[in-house]
């Protein structure tokens, strides 16, 4: 890995370039690319790598070919980049093949009565994230969110967060940080000041905040401070207002809160990251390039995927020399991001010394040093013990209420048909099933044939309808969305299967506030509430449901 050049050697732009952390596909080939808007094609990031950007954010993929985009990208950079990934769950998360953890709540539900425990698991579930983030090339954790989230209505932070009491998300969120320390890679609180009180999703509009500052002093700010002390490396900003600091801009683009607030008044040191600069908050009201030179005025360091890379980099070197920004404020936040990147150019460095034996041999192979790294590193995902953190967290956190186990194919008439009914907000793009998963697999083997739905399938009555039912509602707060609820046709159904007595089972995988959404009824119905809603939370449901007999 090459060194860092001394800053004095760069041009105002190439400063500025390093400021920019651009957004691409983890996919290898430009016609997998998902979101052409947001991700440049092959030719175009090559270019931007070598115009010097400072970082990438990656989304897509299996984790064997993030290895292989990271290498890619490294191998077009100049200086060293800084590659990072919304990985809140686990490289597994965005990255088929690696561990996937249930949400943070998670682990919160589990403090409620094991504080202790839950810090535990806390802190492994960052070892394991840092140490898989590494195996694929990533440096830069995107986690943990550290925002508070006491509104159930929330349809972005949701179970995102670790829970609804300020301690306890501080405690959780410091041992996480303390667990992916162990590793070299750069750790990232979010969402400054708090994003857990709001009803509306940023990245549709902005959201207000009403709260007092003592208010907020009591609540939202606690679990931030908690991660400065731990020794985050970054802070992301929200895209909200808050009155009561700064009536006319958003946390992202307000000085107030970020360099007044943030940098002063908490005395933080590391870097301030914008969240993305796509989203609607800001996009849509500031504009592609106005945004960018509003958020380093506001005391940003790096510029999370801007509309426009390229006019964002001229635009704020137009402030600069119109003299609305000053040089020495362009320097302060590049020696902040040199600082970060020598944490991980550093490590790897070390470790890739090597002996030049070694790598005369791998030479003689027509093998890189590189490609030999990844081909071994790769094999460090998944292991055995990282799905018995994910297993533990799963099992300590599951609700179940009712008779369980379900004695499914003893209790249903031999007349009538078993259905296993599947509830989602969105089937296309539905990552955590497949024919395969638990969810459809485990109740074929009891019997039960499966039909699936999501928000968009009309809801028709049948004749042949009357027949014992396992529901199973996939329900969670998911940006975009705009609505954390569940879903207008799992109601529908919900209701339906309850009039009728066919509802036979209950499994809810998601956010715990759908339970208190459903029917008051609905306690004598076998239920299993998890968090997780991806394959491996539907196995250990369903065992919880079916016991023995699976």
């Amino acid at each position: 890995m090459r060194s860092l050049p001394n800053l004095d050697t760069l041009s105002l732009t190439e400063l500025v370039a390093q400021m920019l952390a651009i957004r691409a596909s983890g996919y290898l080939f430009d016609h997998q690319i998902l979101y052409p808007s947001w991700e440049p094609t092959t030719d175009k990031l090559k270019r931007l790598v070598e115009l010097g950007v400072g970082g990438v954010i990656l989304l897509g993929g299996s984790a064997a070919e993030i290895a292989l985009k990271t290498q890619q990208l490294q191998s077009w950079a100049t200086i060293p980049l800084l590659i990072a990934a919304d990985i809140e769950e686990g490289v597994g998360q965005r990255f088929a093949g690696a561990t996937w953890f249930p949400p943070p709540m998670a682990i919160g539900a589990i403090a409620s009565h094991n504080l202790s425990l839950a810090q535990t698991y806390a802190a492994r579930m960052g070892a394991i994230t840092a140490q898989e983030a590494l195996a694929v090339g990533i440096n830069w954790v995107l986690a943990p969110v550290v925002d508070v989230n006491n509104n159930p209505d929330n349809p972005v932070i949701n179970v995102r967060s670790f829970g609804d009491n300020p301690a306890i998300v501080s405690q959780l969120a410091s041992a996480y940080i303390q667990g992916a320390k162990s590793y070299p890679v750069l750790t990232a609180a979010k969402h400054f000041p708090g994003h857990g009180d709001t009803a509306a999703d940023s990245h549709l509009d902005v959201p207000v905040i009403p709260h007092s500052p003592a208010r907020l002093a009591e609540i939202e700010l606690p679990p931030f401070q908690a991660a400065i002390a731990a020794g985050v490396d970054a802070v992301m900003s929200a895209h909200l207002l808050i009155p009561s600091w700064d009536t006319e801009h958003p946390a992202t683009l307000s000085s107030h809160i970020l360099t007044q607030q943030l940098r002063q008044n908490m005395s933080f040191e590391g870097l301030i990251v914008t969240d993305a600069l796509v989203m609607g908050a800001i996009a849509n009201r500031y504009g592609a390039n106005e945004a960018p030179v509003l958020a380093v005025e506001a005391g940003a360091d790096i510029l999370l995927m801007p509309v426009d890379p390229e006019g964002a980099i001229q635009a704020v070197c137009t402030a600069v020399e119109a003299g609305r920004i000053s040089k020495e404020r362009i320097r302060a936040s590049v020696e902040r991001i040199w600082k970060a990147k020598l944490q991980v150019v550093g490590e790897n460095r070390e470790q890739g010394a090597g002996s030049r034996e070694q790598g005369r041999k791998t030479r003689e192979r027509g093998e890189t040093r590189e490609t030999r790294e990844t081909r071994e590193t790769i094999f460090e995902l998944a292991k055995p013990e990282a799905f018995a953190v994910v297993n533990e967290i799963l099992s300590a956190s599951q609700v179940v209420r009712g008779n369980v186990p379900l004695m499914s194919a003893q209790s249903a008439s031999e007349s009538k048909k078993l259905r296993n009914l599947i509830v989602v907000d969105e089937l296309l793009g539905c990552d955590f099933l497949h024919r395969k998963a638990p969810a459809i697999a485990l109740p074929t083997l009891h019997g039960y044939t499966t039909q699936l739905c999501d928000r968009h399938t009309p809801v028709v009555f049948e004749t042949d309808d009357d027949c014992p039912t396992l529901l199973q509602l996939f329900i969670r707060g998911n940006p975009f969305r705009g609505s954390a609820g569940i879903a207008q046709v799992g109601q529908v159904w919900v209701k339906k299967l309850l009039a009728s007595g066919n509802l036979q089972a209950l499994v809810v995988y998601g956010s715990p506030y759908v339970l208190q959404q459903l029917p008051p009824m609905l306690p004598s119905i076998p239920c299993v509430f998890s968090y997780g809603q991806m394959p491996t939370a539907q196995a250990v449901s369903l065992s919880a449901l079916f016991a023995k007999s699976i």
